[in-house]
């Protein structure tokens, strides 16, 4: 069983989407380790409600934050300190997606980031979508990861880039999952029609 761990170049990139999806093609279970606001309509319940087989378990947070902002300033506002130690995936016999906050050096507490959740047997999927800028945060994204040995391919989310991808591919030479349009909604039957484009790629 494989363990996926999907992060993003930046907030807002498509990360739950492309989780949700990416977990129905896995038929895979789901983890946040750590949510930062939004908690009555968090990331979890989100991926369950576009997620359609029966097999996939959603498990609880590590850590569930009040404010929606960085996790080492919104664990500050609940007045607790992040220990990684704490942060330990749920045991499970199945494939397992698990769901970073932001991108990769999103702080945790004063000496770690979201970076120090990852362990070197993880796959790692890297969400990229475009805007200006977003060449220079995916590169820094995938050849971190590169340069610490990972296992890394990626997904495009949004509107189609041709420049913007085309250079990517050639500068990252990495495999790319496919590409998750602007949709005008996203329900379980959108995010089924993804899984089954995704499945052989993963």
């Amino acid at each position: 069983m494989k363990t996926y761990f999907i992060t993003g170049i930046s907030t807002d990139v498509g990360k739950t989407i492309a989780s949700a999806i990416i977990t129905e093609a896995l038929q895979a279970d789901y983890w946040k380790p750590v949510q930062a606001g939004e908690l009555d309509n968090c990331d979890t319940k989100k991926v369950e409600r576009l997620v359609s087989n029966s097999k996939s378990k959603f498990h609880p947070n590590s850590y569930a934050l009040q404010t929606p902002m960085s996790p080492h300033a919104a664990a500050e506002i609940d007045d607790i300190t992040i220990d990684i130690k704490k942060i330990k995936a749920p045991q499970t016999n199945n494939h397992l997606v698990i769901e970073g906050a932001g991108g990769l050096f999103v702080p945790l507490n004063d000496t770690q980031t979201i970076f120090d959740l990852i362990k070197p047997n993880y796959k790692v999927i890297v969400v990229s979508r475009h805007y200006l800028g977003s060449i220079n945060h995916t590169l820094l994204t995938i050849n971190t990861l590169k340069e610490k040995g990972f296992n890394v391919s990626l997904v495009f989310s949004g509107n189609e880039h041709k420049s913007t991808e085309s250079i990517i591919k050639k500068m990252t030479n990495i495999p790319i999952i496919g590409r998750i349009d602007e949709e005008p909604y996203f329900d379980k039957n959108v995010v089924k029609e993804y899984a089954e484009l995704f499945k052989d790629n993963l």
